[in-house]
């Protein structure tokens, strides 16, 4: 599977990981549903926490990292702050974030719908402006015990190093 990363610099109030990049799967499910990304992430350790879209504004998670599938039309979404990368996304694509990692929804396509999930014991702090202690905090987030996707051999492990 290809894999894009987008290692992404502190970008005013959005810190983002200092060592972990953005991580895109394209066309993870040929057939996608809500039920198939929980069910999917779920198995990976990483269970499923809510259906719905992507802010449509700045804001990070300093304690947890998130990964998005989307199940219906498209996206396009700012990560990392002004200054970041713009990703657009389909039914059937993944998108891992490492904790710290700012995202605001730009626009969308059809019917968009998105199941969000962080890894096991996560519960994430949803963060619109900075503080120095999320600094410790994101640093600190362990890495998780599987990759979303593709779980404990899966590619996040060779961009993600402890």
């Amino acid at each position: 599977m290809d894999v894009a990363a987008h290692l992404l610099a502190p970008d005013g109030a959005i810190p983002n990981h200092p060592r972990w990049p953005l991580l895109v799967y394209p066309g993870v499910l040929d057939e996608p549903t809500p039920e198939a990304f929980e069910a999917l992430f779920t198995r990976n350790r990483w269970p499923a926490a809510w259906r719905n879209g992507v802010f449509p504004f700045h804001h990070y998670h300093p304690d947890a990292h998130e990964a998005l599938g989307v199940y219906s039309g498209e996206v396009t979404v700012l990560f990392g702050g002004e200054g970041g990368v713009r990703v657009a996304a389909k039914a059937g694509d993944v998108i891992v974030l490492p904790a710290g990692t700012g995202h605001k929804k730009l626009s969308s396509r059809g019917s968009l719908g998105i199941v969000g999930a962080y890894p096991e014991g996560a519960h994430p702090e949803t963060c619109r402006s900075f503080s120095k202690a999320h600094l410790q905090s994101i640093a600190s987030v362990p890495l998780p015990a599987a990759d979303p996707v593709l779980g404990a051999d899966g590619p996040l492990f060779g961009y993600w190093k402890g």
